[in-house]
């Protein structure tokens, strides 16, 4: 049952993070002061997914080394699953960090072990939902995915946030025109994108702020006007630095 006074908080990373910024911890710490703040624990109760890279044993460890001595750090593996009652598991968590790697597969298995449910729940009541890349785009209804071996639409996210999503918009140089090509066709509807070091954060479904750890990320508002042009809109982006 969520309270009245949460406020339901997803932090959607283009990219970033302990996994692709190791020496600049600004949004990590950003997510762990949301985390404080909606739960009043010094030490956040963090969970790491890695779903999308097939639990991978050194991107958990990576996870471990950043988190483990501000936080209750643990992390959930499915692909060699130990957890009985994830419903505890995931429930009990302040924070839920989801890592990067291919959407498609991890939203799949997500959906097998009844994690998808879970995460929603688990955000209604409280949790700070976030990640980088698969975990920014997971959040969405839908966006680019190189899921399928080149950049490709992908239409059953998670939905929690209405709209679709391009993580890593200036890191690679596909992102951009693919994402206004899908956006254009009506293959995607309108959305977010983040620069690597842009990170959305929503309060319920609506956008509240843009941050980033890197001077010139930014955020931006893609959307389709009735002619089949499509605009974009660059965010104000607060540097956390």
């Amino acid at each position: 049952m969520s309270d009245s006074n949460v406020t339901p908080t997803i932090v959607a990373m283009g990219g970033g993070g302990f996994s692709m910024e190791p020496d600049n911890p600004l949004l990590d710490d950003h997510v762990l002061s949301l985390a404080r703040a909606a739960h009043g624990h010094s030490r956040p109760r963090v969970c790491f997914l890695a779903t999308a890279s097939g639990d991978a044993d050194s991107y958990v460890a990576k996870f471990y080394a950043s988190f483990a001595r501000r936080s209750e750090a643990s992390h959930l593996a499915l692909f060699n699953r130990s957890v009985l009652d994830l419903e505890a598991f995931l429930l009990e968590q302040d924070l839920i960090y989801v890592g990067g790697g291919n959407t498609a597969n991890m939203l799949a298995v997500w959906r097998l072990h009844g994690v998808d449910e879970l995460l929603r729940r688990a955000w209604l009541a409280g949790t700070v939902l976030t990640g980088l890349s698969a975990g920014s785009l997971c959040w969405f209804e839908g966006g680019t995915t190189d899921s399928f071996g080149g950049l490709a639409a992908l239409r059953d996210g998670l939905g929690l946030l209405p709209g679709s999503h391009s993580p890593h918009y200036d890191g690679e140089p596909g992102r951009r025109p693919a994402y206004h090509g899908y956006v254009a066709d009506g293959s995607l509807p309108d959305g977010y994108a983040a620069d690597d070091g842009a990170g959305l954060v929503f309060h319920g479904t609506t956008l509240h702020e843009v941050v980033a750890s890197r001077p010139a990320a930014r955020g931006y508002r893609v959307s389709r006007a009735a002619n089949g042009i499509v605009t974009e809109t660059p965010l104000e982006t607060r540097y956390l630095g």
